[in-house]
């Protein structure tokens, strides 16, 4: 796999189109925004923050990147490089943005894919400790702090669209896709760490089975459920699954301590990836 750096970023402050100059991206009204010595640029401005440190956490970063460097998604990134992959012209570059990478294990498995594919990456999230973790792991694709509420991403720029366990927001989405250019969104299945969830909660609920309808603005291509165990061995690793999920801050002091406790544990994970194209 051949891969460039996404260059068709905009100004997240009123839209145009970011040019690269140096250390710095800047529009024509004169608005610039500095690129780190890491490599990742900052483009969420504070009146778009609904708090001083929004995302994950570096501690939350540090544990996603232990667990996910284990392979236990491995599959999950599997499908999800062979979906955004398919139906790609290989004569020209393609643009790939991960709306709420994380610290970019994602797209990190879509660059080793054996494609002859020339491939332009955008990663993208709100945490920064997520972003410079993703940057310092690979510098190859664009990394930016951002928010999917208002992606700094100029329209119709996009040809895959990725989502995976995130927070859509399918307007904005569609503004930035091509005309027919895909979204793939991955979320969890009813049973997705249902072990896991019965420790830290007193009363198992279901998990909500994702809606296979298209979002408005899409229309529905595929859709794919991945279902398969996990052995989990050792404190830390249950540890980090768990940091890496909501379940942690709903859970009590005691259900927290419980699932400390355990030196092993069998997990079911059960998600659906869906593939959708937008509609312009």
């Amino acid at each position: 796999m051949n891969i460039t750096a996404f260059q068709a970023l905009a100004c997240p402050l009123d839209g145009e189109p970011l040019q690269h100059s140096g250390s710095t991206w800047r529009c024509q009204a004169g608005h610039s925004f500095d690129i780190a010595s890491q490599g990742y640029s900052h483009l969420l401005p504070v009146q778009h923050k609904r708090s001083r440190d929004p995302g994950d956490s570096k501690e939350m970063v540090a544990a996603r990147r232990r667990f996910l460097d284990g392979g236990f998604y491995q599959p999950i990134a599997a499908a999800v490089s062979k979906a955004a992959l398919a139906d790609l012209p290989a004569t020209q570059t393609a643009s790939c943005l991960d709306a709420g990478c994380g610290e970019g294990y994602y797209l990190r498995q879509m660059a080793t894919a054996e494609n002859g594919q020339t491939l332009a990456l955008l990663g993208l999230d709100i945490s920064k400790w997520a972003i410079l973790s993703a940057a310092k792991q690979d510098p190859r694709p664009n990394w930016v702090v951002g928010s999917n509420a208002r992606l700094p991403v100029q329209t119709s720029s996009i040809d895959r669209l990725l989502c995976l366990f995130g927070f859509p927001v399918h307007a904005e989405f569609a503004r930035v896709l091509k005309p027919d250019g895909q979204l793939l969104q991955v979320d969890a299945g009813p049973d997705h760490l249902r072990e896991l969830r019965a420790i830290i909660y007193p009363t198992l609920r279901p998990e909500r089975t994702p809606d296979r309808q298209a979002p408005p603005g899409f229309a529905r291509l595929s859709s794919e459920d991945l279902h398969y165990a996990l052995e989990l061995a050792g404190q830390e690793t249950i540890a980090d699954l768990l940091a890496m999920t909501p379940h942690l801050y709903r859970a009590s002091a005691e259900r927290r301590a419980l699932a400390a406790r355990l030196t092993s544990l069998s997990v079911t994970v059960d998600v659906r990836l869906m593939r959708f194209r937008v509609r312009k």
